[in-house]
């Protein structure tokens, strides 16, 4: 939980790439939604441009944080 400025400044530094792969993540779902889409209106994510974007910022939260350098593996570690 962020209790003051000091510690949010911190939470956004240590999660810096979480954040720009969720920005990210959020224009490319807005813009699929944009120039793709779907007409019918029958799709359950690409129909709404909201649904579309955070569906594209959870993808993009979790591609990047795959790849978040300073995470180590514990396979190797005893």
């Amino acid at each position: 939980m962020v209790k003051n400025r000091s510690d949010m400044i911190a939470f956004l530094k240590k999660n810096k790439f979480i954040l720009a792969g969720v920005l990210a993540g959020m224009a490319g779902g807005f813009l699929y939604w944009n120039q793709i889409g779907c007409s019918s209106g029958t799709c359950g994510i690409t129909s709404i441009w909201y649904s579309s974007t955070l569906y594209g910022a959870v993808m993009g939260g979790l591609l990047v944080s795959m790849f978040q350098p300073g995470k180590e593996s514990k396979e190797g570690q005893e």
